[in-house]
């Protein structure tokens, strides 16, 4: 079985196809073809309130291509999925129109909630029964999550995000809304509490950290470790953080407001350390996908995941 994710961010748009393997009884997802297009939908959206023409003229050579693709591929199923710049985009819902009347593709254009809720779905099933506080930053927005007994407690959007910082479009009523969330729902007989952090950026800084890799362990960073990646990305300029540390242009510019707001959560909660389970809103739409393969299959199946 082939499935098809696609992930459209504030700051990059991610392609992944994926094939499900049953060999006697285990299932394994294999990647087969995966795509990381460099499109900053945020840049538009968060300074002019829309995608502008230009953005949408590549958006649209971008959905005809993944389309392609997928059926090059000849995938049993596929999502599109669009996150903060395409929901509070004024002409993201055209768009998305414009792309299902040339394509037959249909994005579905989530809000915070509903993207949290995706990514969770790879996440629990990886959790003992301890208190943890997801951190996923995106481009526009952080979802935050609280989770206990592998069950979702509390859970918030905010309209703060890595590309939206870099371009000043964060106000500080909306951070204090967050540590204000964060100093209610976090309450002091679950702290110290472990951190989760979701999203390119934190798989980057952990890569950055040079985190040992313990077979079957999720990586984890102390947060002293992220202030000492942090401090080595402020000694470079963006274009020695390009060419001297390797990143994506894309990547060398945004990862510092994302350890803002990575550190700044992590310290309102009391959090030591941060695990970084490399996973984001493309796994969680494969498993999503396949449960919907299963269901067809046998309408009377639960969750699998």
């Amino acid at each position: 079985m082939k499935l098809g994710a696609i992930d459209i961010g504030s700051n990059a748009i991610r392609f992944q196809i994926t094939n499900v393997i049953d060999y006697k009884g285990a299932i394994t997802f294999k990647k087969v073809e995966y795509v990381r297009f460099p499109l900053r939908l945020g840049q538009d959206v968060f300074k002019h309130n829309r995608i502008l023409a230009a953005s949408e003229a590549k958006f649209i050579k971008l959905m005809a291509t993944f389309k392609m693709l997928l059926e090059l591929y000849e995938v049993d199923d596929y999502m599109f999925c669009a996150t903060s710049a395409m929901r509070e985009s004024a002409n993201g819902r055209e768009i998305a129109e414009k792309v299902k009347a040339q394509f037959g593709i249909e994005i579905d254009i989530v809000d915070g909630d509903r993207e949290a809720e995706i990514i969770n779905k790879v996440i629990f099933n990886r959790l003992d029964n301890r208190s943890y506080i997801h951190i996923d930053v995106g481009g526009g927005s952080t979802e935050l999550n609280l989770l206990a007994n592998k069950r979702k407690v509390a859970a918030q959007s905010f309209k703060i995000g890595s590309v939206r910082r870099l371009g000043g479009e964060d106000s500080p009523a909306e951070w204090q809304r967050m540590k204000a969330w964060v100093d209610k729902h976090v309450t002091i007989d679950m702290r110290p509490m472990v951190a989760i952090g979701t999203g390119g950026n934190i798989s980057k800084i952990n890569e950055l950290a040079n985190t040992p890799k313990e077979k079957g362990e999720i990586p984890r960073i102390n947060i002293y470790k992220i202030e000492e990646v942090q401090k080595e990305l402020k000694s470079y300029t963006l274009e020695e953080r390009i060419n001297v540390m390797m990143l994506n242009p894309d990547r060398a510019d945004v990862i510092l407001p994302a350890c803002d707001i990575y550190l700044s959560v992590m310290k309102w909660a009391n959090a030591k350390d941060i695990l970084v389970p490399d996973v984001g809103l493309k796994d969680g739409l494969l498993q999503l996908l396949y449960e919907r393969q299963m269901k067809k299959k046998n309408p009377k199946v639960e969750n699998l995941f």
